[in-house]
């Protein structure tokens, strides 16, 4: 069995690329036997748009085959090169370079307007002797690769392999020290620690705990990676505090897990609103409250926290 039988889908990547560079390196072996000219097969693209639609701009023949300018521009530099085509200022736009066959160019259109016909009907056999249409599979795939890349879906995957992996504990005194650590880790890397942080941080069955809050801690792989806290306002608000992840978990969605489950408590101790106070410096961070349900609000006190510059909100049903 080889590597691409063995993985299958995993590979499916590797495997294009293979029939890719299979059917490049024939495509090279086609093209010799129509003109003496040199041409590579990844002129092709950009040398018939121009040919078939003269006087276009380098940006209109990217947008028309769906290339990089920088892509189309090295091409277009490789065929004036060979002297397939020239480059010009346009005359409305003298901003714009206007491409255009040459001589020897347009001599070479014809020959490839028939390789392509014949090409074609080869390409038509071809597929005719598989079982599964090879081309409208890759629309197909084209398609739902602009739906949802294939990026976004293996984060997908991998953020509820690791959500089924991230376990929500509620705090003991043992873990104290990670929960220092973790808040104390972001603050120094951005701002300054101050000294209602330590309060907080070194003593928060005191500060925190006793006074009606919750902490609450993620574990992963065995080591304490998040924390946040809930800070008893009144009977019916929460402050959400203390929030965060060490660098090494995070983008594993586990910041936003630990949010649900401090709403889902603030909703199990009546709290008919969570409030937060951040800074807008802190992007992750805020995109993070925005997924949650967060929106900014003026309503809230002064910050005792100079880094302070962001107040957001929850409302939460009755």
């Amino acid at each position: 069995m080889n590597l691409f039988d063995e993985l299958g889908p995993a590979v499916l990547g590797s495997r294009l690329r293979r029939l890719n560079e299979v059917m490049t390196s024939q495509a090279a072996e086609v093209y010799a036997l129509y003109q003496e000219i040199p041409f590579e097969p990844r002129w092709f693209p950009v040398f018939y748009t121009v040919a078939s639609q003269p006087g276009l701009h380098v940006g209109d023949v990217a947008e028309r085959i769906g290339q990089t300018h920088a892509a189309v521009s090295q091409v277009v530099k490789d065929l004036a090169k060979h002297e397939l085509v020239s480059v010009q200022r346009g005359e409305v736009d003298q901003r714009r370079s206007v491409i255009s066959l040459t001589e020897k160019g347009a001599k070479l259109w014809p020959v490839l307007q028939q390789q392509i016909a014949d090409v074609r009907q080869a390409n038509e056999a071809l597929l005719a002797e598989t079982r599964h249409n090879l081309l409208l599979a890759i629309e197909e795939m084209e398609y739902a690769l602009s739906r949802q890349s294939l990026a976004s879906r293996a984060k997908a995957v991998r953020d509820a392999r690791v959500a089924s992996e991230v376990h929500i504990l509620a705090y003991q005194p043992k873990y104290q020290a990670d929960f220092k650590r973790l808040n104390i880790e972001w603050i120094e890397q951005y701002f300054r620690v101050e000294e209602a942080d330590l309060k907080a941080l070194d003593h928060p069955d005191e500060y925190i705990l006793q006074r009606g809050g919750h902490i609450l801690l993620a574990e992963y792989q065995g080591q304490i990676v998040g924390a946040c806290a809930l800070l008893k306002m009144d009977n019916a608000t929460y402050e959400l505090a203390k929030m965060a992840v060490s660098p090494t978990a995070q983008g594993l969605g586990i910041g936003f897990q630990l949010g649900q489950a401090a709403i889902e408590k603030a909703q199990q101790l009546g709290a008919q609103r969570l409030y937060l106070e951040s800074n807008t410096k802190l992007v992750p961070a805020i995109r993070l409250y925005h997924k949650l349900g967060f929106e900014k609000t003026v309503a809230g006190q002064p910050s005792p926290y100079e880094r302070c510059n962001i107040q957001m909100e929850l409302r939460l049903a009755a």
